[in-house]
């Protein structure tokens, strides 16, 4: 195996219209697949919200991936693999045109150039329940008044009464991790010329809040195109950092576009 991989960090689903500064994925291109072990201290070490690992299959334009978090794996990472879209057109000019597969498990991702200036994934929608009560305490620990509670496969959503509220929400991430959920897509509508906004708590990991959150939008892409009726959907993630969002939603899955810009390119030295 080599000891030197093309790497980068990339920041992703950024704007520079309303200040988002995205959030950063480093990337490496391995030739081959690392033992868990090796992966996971390499994220740790690289201390990204998310370490995208790509190595290529047998078939042409299509990579395996994985995602990994300083202290754990990520099942799905959506701004790695938007991270993942940018590296591999700019890695392989000649090839983005027909654009890209990525495979996770049984996961396959499609990913390329959208335009000059943006890349896309297409993710599966992820299913949510009909609506319920929330977990006795979530309220109090958000500080806010939920209006609607819906479970689903992966982050649970949240509605609050407006963007307001959202932007005021400050999180008892202590309480929260006494209940047992592993995260929160917590949204509303939006009270300027886009759709919605969005936050993405995980409190049971060492981020606790993410900057601007692929999987969260494969949350409420769909919820959100239902309740207004609309195919075509602008959004902001209200982090520090900032995040914005451009979907198309289709009946199973939603293409994401975004803007990236990179913050380091180079070689990565596996010892």
């Amino acid at each position: 195996m080599k000891s030197q991989f093309p790497f980068a960090i990339i920041n992703v689903f950024s704007n520079s219209r309303i200040n988002a500064l995205g959030n950063p994925s480093a990337v490496i291109l391995l030739d081959e697949k690392l033992q868990d072990e090796k992966l996971q201290s390499i994220a740790t070490a690289l201390h990204q919200p998310a370490t995208t690992f790509l190595w290529k299959t047998d078939k042409e334009n299509e990579f395996l991936i994985r995602w990994f978090a300083p202290d754990e794996e990520i099942g799905l990472c959506g701004h790695g693999a938007m991270a993942a879209s940018a590296f591999l057109s700019d890695e392989f000019p000649e090839n983005s045109k027909n654009g890209f597969k990525l495979i996770k498990d049984k996961t396959i991702i499609e990913a390329g150039v959208d335009s000059e200036n943006t890349h896309f994934i297409i993710l599966d929608n992820i299913k949510r329940s009909t609506i319920q009560n929330p977990p006795k305490g979530l309220e109090k620990a958000l500080g806010q008044k939920i209006v609607e509670y819906y479970p689903t496969e992966n982050k649970h959503i949240v509605l609050l009464e407006n963007e307001e509220s959202l932007a005021a929400m400050k999180p008892d991430f202590e309480s929260l991790r006494k209940i047992d959920v592993f995260g929160y897509s917590v949204t509303a509508a939006s009270s300027h010329h886009d759709d919605f906004v969005c936050r993405t708590l995980v409190p049971h990991v060492q981020q606790l809040e993410d900057h601007a959150t692929g999987s969260t939008q494969a949350v409420l892409v769909d919820f959100w195109a239902k309740k207004l009726g609309k195919s075509e959907l602008e959004s902001r993630q209200l982090s520090p950092r900032g995040g914005y969002f451009n979907a198309i939603h289709h009946h199973d899955d939603f293409k994401l576009i975004a803007h990236s810009y990179y913050t380091i390119k180079g070689t990565f030295y596996l010892n």
